[in-house]
């Protein structure tokens, strides 16, 4: 019996200079482990999900960023890299492509029976106004979905699902930059999915899932962030195996799992009941005809 394929999953790497609860210096000595970690699990595929270092200034960061490709070139199985908006406040798509020798259009990768839909939707933070969601980007997404033939499994660097950010040590006061502004237009196109359906992204360094509209929602939590463990890098990764079953598990200081059957994930579920108030006002104008 052939085992369930397997992703090896990293993200938010910061490799840098210290910033605020992020380990930076301590990057490199995890992708060590990391490399450990995918030679030890062979799975069929590494995904990377973008932030690989912590900005400086161009010359800088295209020197962190090519210390960070040269810690992934020696892993063999085949490597899908996502920029996060820290590849991109000094850098261009262009420079990352050069770097990771990839070329960063969205793709799907058949893995087994299921789908993996790598969505490279436009990274880059506007300050003060947070991420732009590109209507380019979301057309891509939804004939994607709707074409979909097998459950799919979408990756991205921002999440979608606008979980709440209560208790995160960068996005509790700062939501505006925890996902795009517009998210609800790529949950609207997600509901029209007629497959099962997870959605994985990083960014907001921590461990999280989120069930929307029968969709999982997960996000992992950064390799060295430290706001969760104590002042101790998380050294987080993560295993995920798609089959029949989804299981989940992140490794190192903050671990965390989760399983379901893909069945599960086919389910949609009732649109939301509209404000109290409004029903309540409806009844009552019923009741006076």
């Amino acid at each position: 019996m052939s085992r369930a394929p397997r992703i090896c999953i990293v993200t938010d790497i910061h490799h840098g200079k210290p910033s605020f609860s992020k380990a930076g210096p301590a990057a490199l000595g995890l992708m060590e482990e990391f490399r450990r970690f995918v030679a030890e699990t062979r799975p069929d595929l590494v995904l990377d999900l973008g932030d690989r270092i912590s900005d400086e200034a161009r010359e800088a960061d295209l020197v962190l960023e090519r210390e960070v490709a040269e810690a992934f070139a020696p892993i063999a199985a085949p490597r899908f890299h996502l920029d996060g908006n820290h590849d991109r406040d000094y850098l261009e798509v262009a420079d990352n492509d050069a770097l990771l020798g990839r070329s960063a259009g969205h793709e799907t990768v058949d893995v087994g029976d299921w789908r993996l839909v790598i969505w490279r939707a436009d990274s880059k933070l506007h300050r003060p106004t947070g991420f732009a969601l590109q209507d380019a980007d979301l057309a891509w997404l939804a004939a994607t979905i709707a074409a979909a033939d097998r459950p799919l499994a979408i990756v991205s660097h921002v999440p979608v699902s606008g979980h709440s950010q209560v208790g995160n040590f960068w996005f509790e006061n700062n939501v505006r930059f925890s996902t795009y502004p517009t998210a609800e237009r790529v949950r609207a196109v997600l509901r029209t999915a007629r497959v099962p359906v997870i959605w994985i992204s990083g960014h907001v360094h921590w461990n999280t899932l989120t069930m929307v509209d029968g969709i999982a929602h997960i996000t992992l939590q950064s390799l060295t962030e430290t706001f969760t463990t104590a002042g101790e890098p998380a050294g987080a990764f993560a295993l995920l195996e798609l089959s029949d079953d989804v299981l989940w598990r992140v490794h190192g200081r903050d671990p965390f799992a989760w399983s379901t059957r893909t069945e599960a994930l086919a389910r949609r579920w009732l649109s939301p009941l509209p404000d109290f108030r409004e029903v309540m006002g409806s009844k009552m104008h019923q009741a006076a005809e």
